[in-house]
């Protein structure tokens, strides 16, 4: 018999498949995330998911990109979201076999830290900072803002963790550290301890640079799959923007599923989380002028961030008039 979606996400560890039986369906699509944002965009496709009779769509939630990239590149995801630049790396890896349908998140990262000396990436000279992505989203935007601030990696050391939980753990033991969070984790970080505080938002700074927006994470898919199935990609992409559009407008009863989920632990914290995640789902003509923009902004500062090229026309799915 096939478990509830809430029943798997309230055991023991929320990176599980759905079940044992729903994940071994060929019959169904499967979805992975990363536990944060992107997963939270979903938790209202899950919640409706799991109340059909027939289920038609799995879902598994990891903590490392790496490990989702491989469950997608290996088949056993068909859905992925992923970091941007992921997305793009994979795409020259696979000689074009891969797809952004969507973004799902816009920019999501935070400075978080209790020293009052610092309220922007300007003030980080000297600094010591913590932060996850080594190689991903926030190790490039980051890099992208020392520079727009006249900063080099010798005026600031950056230290990487694995995992966001790791980066809320420095700042609870030190009360001088900074780090670079993305939301959820940023919010929760200042919930355990009330002299951190958001000293700056990311993504306003990188606005403020002129130089696009700041995207985080899309969901990708292999072009095989969307040229077999276009009609589970249309259905995925309808499905997502209700969850998204429930998510954004229905904070409350959305932070509950986010503690169902495990994706935060208290809903209270969720709720003030939700609206600063910049959870989204934007597809055709304006999802590819978006994330143009900004693969061609981290393409200028290190090829290989993006797998060595941009991508081609062929990497944005956007759907064909009949």
């Amino acid at each position: 018999m096939k478990k509830s979606f809430l029943a798997v996400f309230t055991s023991a560890l929320c990176a599980a498949l759905l079940s044992a039986g729903v994940a071994s369906s060929q019959d169904l699509v499967n979805v992975g995330s990363l536990k944060g944002p992107t997963s939270i965009g979903l938790v209202g496709f899950m919640d409706e998911e799991a109340k059909e009779k027939d289920q038609e769509y799995s879902f598994t939630m990891l903590t490392a990109a790496d490990e989702l990239s491989a469950k997608f590149m290996s088949g056993e995801v068909d859905f992925a979201l992923i970091p941007a630049n992921m997305a793009s790396i994979l795409y020259n890896k696979t000689g074009g076999n891969v797809q952004v349908v969507d973004i799902n998140t816009l920019g999501v990262l935070y400075l978080v830290t209790a020293d009052e000396e610092v309220d922007s990436v300007a003030d980080l000279k000297g600094k010591t900072v913590y932060t996850t992505g080594k190689g991903q989203t926030p190790e490039y935007v980051l890099n992208y803002l020392l520079k727009a601030n006249g900063l080099t990696e010798d005026d600031v050391t950056v230290e990487y963790k694995s995992e966001a939980t790791e980066v809320v753990s420095m700042l609870s033991k030190d009360t001088a550290a900074i780090g670079v969070l993305p939301q959820p984790f940023a919010t929760v970080a200042c919930q355990q301890n009330e002299s951190l505080k958001l000293s700056s938002d990311l993504t306003q700074e990188w606005d403020s640079t002129g130089n696009g927006s700041l995207v985080t994470g899309v969901t990708v898919v292999k072009k095989e799959f969307a040229e077999a199935n276009p009609d589970r990609v249309e259905d995925f992409l309808e499905e997502h923007e209700d969850s998204v559009e429930f998510v954004n407008e229905n904070v409350s009863a959305a932070a509950e599923l986010v503690v169902s989920c495990g994706i935060i632990e208290k809903a209270p914290v969720a709720e003030k989380a939700i609206p600063k995640c910049n959870i989204t789902c934007i597809d055709e003509e304006e999802m590819k002028t978006a994330l143009s923009g900004y693969l061609e902004a981290l393409y200028e500062q290190n090829p290989e961030s993006i797998g060595g090229a941009l991508p081609g026309d062929d990497f944005y799915y956007i759907e064909k008039d009949d």
